[in-house]
């Protein structure tokens, strides 16, 4: 069994004892995943049901209800269920969020405790939460948010139906000759220490820089509660 399929069933099963359901409009929740309590931002379609999870990651400003508030014109256009789950920074730094918890110390950490490894289990725990097995998600970042999709697209397997990554301040080249953490080779960043990538893919998928407004209503001016990088 695969470590997607394997997250996302004890997700599953771990949603269907607790009977935690995601209600209609605005709402917030926590999620137990990959053993951390996390709080989660979280918008239902009242007009219609959800034919999508669309998984909204924020940037530096840390703050899940913003971020969740500025993907619903989206959401509502696609009839998406939103879940935004909230990175704080003593438990997620840099590294462990832009960087997706990928590597420590010049060495690649297992599959399975990292933090590109939440989503999987953050999408079961949606599907479960409005009774919905099956339903389609998609992965949308911006700016330090696109920076930790960068590293799920790569680091990870998602089987997600679109991953926008928007306006990151660093990428991951699908090259296997750049340093780690920025590109697919198997030295990390500033490390002599050399080991094959597990699992090591090229991307299969290109996305062109995007105006933040298009996707942020708020980037369209500046403002402090804006997520930046």
């Amino acid at each position: 069994m695969g470590l997607g399929i394997l997250v996302g069933a004890m997700a599953l099963i771990a949603g269907a004892a607790s009977g935690q359901t995601i209600g209609p409009g605005n709402d917030e929740s926590s999620a137990t995943l990959l053993g951390m309590t996390m709080k989660v931002a979280t918008y239902r379609p009242t007009s219609c049901p959800p034919r999508l999870v669309l998984a909204s990651f924020h940037g530096l400003t840390r703050n899940g209800d913003i971020n969740r508030d500025a993907t619903r014109p989206l959401a509502g256009k696609l009839c998406a269920l939103v879940v935004s789950p909230e990175f704080d920074d003593v438990r997620f730094p840099t590294h462990k969020y832009q960087r997706g918890g990928v590597v420590l110390r010049g060495v690649f950490i297992p599959p399975g405790s990292r933090t590109v490894d939440i989503v999987a289990p953050l999408i079961a725990w949606a599907r479960v939460s409005i009774g919905q097995s099956d339903l389609p998600y998609a992965l949308i970042g911006h700016s330090a948010g696109g920076q930790f999709l960068a590293r799920v697209a790569a680091y990870t397997a998602p089987d997600a139906v679109h991953i926008v990554i928007a306006n990151p301040s660093t990428r991951v080249l699908p090259s296997t000759k750049e340093a780690a953490l920025t590109a697919l080779a198997s030295c990390p960043i500033r490390s002599t220490r050399c080991g094959p990538i597990s699992p090591c893919r090229s991307l299969s998928f290109s996305a062109p820089m995007i105006p933040a407004r298009a996707i942020f209503p708020w980037s369209r001016r500046r403002s402090r509660k804006a997520p930046t990088a």
